[in-house]
């Protein structure tokens, strides 16, 4: 059973290595970021499975899982988290995703849902996807109005201030307004460092 994991934070791979090549028949490669696990994913070796963070560089929130997902050979693709929300865990899912870990789940626990998933089988914890969910709250978002919300997670997804302003049927104009009171509040000097205040966060 070989078995992929991409993840950005060093501790956790060690982490999550020592767990897992401590049982049996299971081979474990990791990559720091999302471009060296493609690169891994195009190499010589096929995997069972594929662990993708969510935050890591180069992932691009769930895009990574499509990308992931196209490489030849690649079948098993599962997204793991320690700040994903229900919604985007059930977006994973749909997107192709054989499974969703987050990452406060108890080491044993995390190892067998990583084997479980590399036998082809789907998963996702039972109480994380049934909990009732929090009205969102977060000291940033608590910063905007819902419209503001509403552009910065377009900034998020790469989108233009045109493209911005025809999704939510604006003008450009509004949207530049809008772009400009999220640079003063988010305290940030463009729209590259404000998708990266987002992302870290955890917010989209």
């Amino acid at each position: 059973m070989r078995i992929l994991i991409a993840d950005d934070h060093e501790l956790l791979r060690d982490a999550l290595g020592a767990f897992m090549q401590s049982e049996d028949g299971i081979e474990l490669h990791t990559a720091a970021d999302f471009d060296e696990a493609c690169a891994l994913l195009k190499g010589e070796w096929t995997y069972d499975l594929v662990l993708l963070d969510y935050n890591m560089p180069g992932m691009n929130g769930l895009d990574g899982i499509s990308v992931a997902n196209e490489i030849n050979g690649v079948h098993r693709v599962a997204l793991m988290s320690g700040e994903a929300s229900r919604e985007i865990a059930e977006q994973a899912l749909e997107m192709g995703a054989i499974g969703f870990i987050p990452k406060t789940l108890p080491a044993k626990s995390l190892v067998n849902a990583i084997k479980f998933m590399a036998m082809g089988e789907k998963y996702a914890p039972l109480d994380f996807m049934t909990a009732e969910e929090d009205k969102v709250s977060h000291p940033i978002l608590d910063k905007l109005t819902e419209r503001e919300r509403q552009v910065l997670h377009g900034l998020t997804e790469g989108k233009s201030n045109k493209e911005i302003a025809r999704d939510l049927d604006l003008s450009e104009p509004t949207i530049k307004l809008h772009v400009k009171t999220l640079y003063r509040k988010l305290e940030v000097g463009n729209r590259t460092q404000a998708a990266l205040v987002a992302r870290d966060a955890g917010i989209f």
